[in-house]
């Protein structure tokens, strides 16, 4: 399995190769034409502009935040899940180490209500309702997104429309400089803990309308980093072990416009790990002998037309096949190792159609079909309950959108419609759902970009595979599990003083409510999932950005958010009533700094949480003390002729703080990485 996905990764760049070699005459003749706009090109007399920067989270009728290529860089952040950490309102649960899984929640709605896009198609897991962001590369990414309430974008999908909260990311398209064809990459980085990281990037214009773009890397760590296990006043000196990890990843990438300007993106991705399981550390006990292997490869299309100035159109086909092995070695299984192999599949189509039948006033209609199956290894004469399900989805979701100079509205109504059926026993109900939200935006002061912000919104998440299928555990009766989220906020970015580029800030007071919770609860002999669940949740997120110049070729870059989040278990009869949901603090935070200059751009980076619990009861036996990170990064860019070389190096967790994010699970301590990068021209 692993071999095909490379083979057809290898198969879509001989084809685009192909369609390279196939131009037509008039290609050349562009090409000529270019070559002789040069030979008359002369260069302008710089020209600088004095403006200030509009925070794109200021603009928006419900909270966006967004990090650019350039400030991942310079603050030496290493993977996916770091820099989601930097958003107010985010929770990552942080299994730790550098292979350990790693999820994301919007305002501890919890994970499955969270949509991850890669490429503005919706990453999917219906076995588990969540996505591992761990497994995603920082190493083409362009720019990194998190919309609480989904984004303001009328065309994008009705997955997107469905979710609370959307993670995007969108990866680097080719850009060509100097009138070449072609851009080269080559990264390497290195680091404590056996982290060994090549990575190539190529990028080929393949006509005049169409560019190519292959990525491809691997890694790989032993992640045996030490750490201190305590019992009551005796501390020993520990290592974590069987944190190992192997992964290859490569991505092929199509851009194409057509004539009539309308664009056609084609993806393949593919992905392969096999990784260490370390466990939880429980006293001395630091054995594990767990083993996961993981595959994943998906392809995609993206097509974008603008038929005029009142009709456009998106559309987006997906296909992705998930594998995954997990194997435990132990004396408690009758032939001494446990193995369970599953595999996913999903079809998915889509298309948002836009339509702007007055100058202030715009509609889309989203529809999102997309079918899910469930494989596995499991023995149906030893376990006739396991039924392989099957489930088709389709999502339709209406917008409007009503804009002048000082107000935005937004209205939309999403209709979730599932179907499932089981190749063992009864299939279970259908289910169907509306979800409707409002969202708006008033400029308070016509000179000023202060804006008043509001939003609600109804949502839901559909139980998944494990959830209604797992053995013995699974409860095929379960409701899906609503969320209703309430956000009021202020927005404002200016230039109040001359001694600043821009200030930018919001502030959002949000309020969620959700019920019919999905929980393992307890039953007779064995746990049984339940609708047992009411939890409600208060807040407050904080951004600020400012850029403050210094002096010639000198600037302060300055970024800080901040929340405070109260969740509580609001079911009467649960024993944690009225108790803080565990892992959840009531105040984090982050603030960065990146100085920018001639000489060697330095970064620095802090992040903490304040106690939390680890369990739904809040008692001094479960108390995770409050802590605090720290990153420090220099960086420097070298000029060789047409090409360029970058060197970073980062010291994380440089005073060596040694902490949980989920108990027992302690993550690494002060840790070094080393990052050369040459881009050639």
């Amino acid at each position: 399995m692993k071999d095909s996905r490379f083979f057809i990764l290898i198969a879509f760049c001989l084809v685009a190769l192909s369609a390279w070699a196939q131009q037509s005459s008039s290609e050349e003749v562009y090409l000529a034409n270019d070559a002789v706009n040069d030979s008359l090109a002369f260069r302008l007399e710089q020209v600088d502009v004095d403006g200030h920067k509009t925070e794109r989270n200021v603009l928006t009728m419900k909270p966006v935040q967004q990090m650019q290529k350039a400030e991942l860089e310079q603050l030496g952040i290493q993977n996916l899940a770091d820099a989601v950490k930097k958003f107010a309102g985010t929770n990552v649960r942080d299994y730790g180490g550098i292979g350990g899984m790693k999820t994301v929640s919007v305002r501890n709605l919890g994970a499955h209500h969270t949509a991850v896009s890669y490429d503005e198609v919706t990453v999917s897991n219906t076995q588990a309702g969540q996505i591992d962001i761990g497994r995603f590369s920082l190493d083409n990414v362009e720019s990194l997104s998190m919309a609480i309430g989904a984004d303001d974008n009328l065309m994008q999908s009705a997955r997107h429309y469905a979710s609370a909260g959307v993670l995007s990311i969108l990866t680097e398209r080719p850009h060509f400089d100097g009138g070449k064809n072609y851009a080269f990459r080559v990264r390497l980085k290195g680091g404590s803990f056996g982290l060994v990281t090549p990575s190539l990037r190529y990028w080929q214009r393949v006509g005049k309308r169409t560019s190519l773009a292959v990525d491809g890397s691997y890694m790989r760590a032993d992640g045996t980093y030490p750490f201190v296990l305590r019992n009551g006043r005796e501390k020993t000196n520990e290592k974590r072990y069987n944190s190992d990890i192997y992964t290859w990843r490569g991505e092929a990438n199509l851009y194409h416009s057509f004539a009539d300007e309308s664009q056609l993106n084609v993806k393949a991705y593919w992905f392969y790990s096999e990784r260490g399981l370390p466990g939880a550390v429980t006293l001395y006990n630091n054995i594990s002998e767990e083993r996961l292997w993981d595959e994943d490869f998906f392809a995609q299309a993206v097509y974008k037309k603008e038929f005029n100035a009142r009709w456009n159109l998106n559309a987006r086909l997906k296909y992705s096949h998930t594998w995954n092995r997990y194997e435990d070695t132990n004396v408690k299984y009758v032939t001494g190792k446990q193995i369970d192999v599953d595999r996913q599949n999903e079809y998915y189509a889509s298309f948002t159609l836009g339509w702007s039948p007055l100058k202030h006033f715009r509609l889309a209609l989203a529809e999102d079909v997309f079918y899910n199956d469930l494989r596995n290894n499991i023995n149906i004469a030893n376990n006739p309950e396991y039924l392989f399900p099957k489930r088709i989805t389709n999502l339709t979701a209406l917008s409007a959108h009503w804009q002048t100079n000082r107000l935005k509205i937004e209205a939309n109504l999403v209709g979730t419609y599932a179907h499932e059926t089981v190749e063992n026993g009864d299939n279970p109900a259908d289910r169907h759902r509306l979800s409707p939200s409002v969202s708006a935006s008033y400029r308070l002061l016509r000179n000023e970009s202060l804006h008043l912000r509001a939003m609600w919104k109804n949502t839901f998440r559909m139980p998944s595979f494990n959830d209604l299928y797992y053995l013995r555990m699974g409860n095929t009766g379960l409701r899906p599990e609503k969320a209703t989220e309430y956000n009021i906020g202020l927005t404002w970015s200016g230039r109040p003083f001359r001694a600043v580029k821009y200030i930018s800030a919001t502030v959002d007071a949000y309020f969620n409510d959700v019920t019919d919770k999905i929980v393992a609860f307890p039953s007779t002999y064995i746990w049984k999932m339940a609708n047992f669940g009411k939890v409600k949740g208060k807040g407050v997120d904080v951004t600020l950005g400012t850029e403050v110049p210094i002096c010639q070729k000198v600037s302060a870059i300055l970024t800080a958010a901040y929340t405070f989040q109260e969740t509580l278990d609001k079911l009467e009869s649960s024993p944690s009533y009225n108790k803080q949901l565990p892992y959840t603090p009531k105040h984090s935070g982050n603030a960065s700094l990146v100085l920018r200059n001639p000489w060697v751009n330095l970064g620095y980076a802090v992040l903490f949480q304040s106690e939390r619990w680890s369990s739904a009861q809040n008692t001094e036996q479960y108390k995770m003390k409050a802590y605090c990170e720290q990153t420090l990064t220099l960086s420097r860019e070298f000029q060789f002729r047409s090409c360029r070389l970058n060197l970073s190096g980062s010291i994380h967790n440089m005073f060596d703080k040694q902490y949980e994010i989920v108990k027992y699970y302690p993550m690494p301590g002060r840790s070094f990485s080393l990052t050369g990068t040459l881009l050639i021209p």
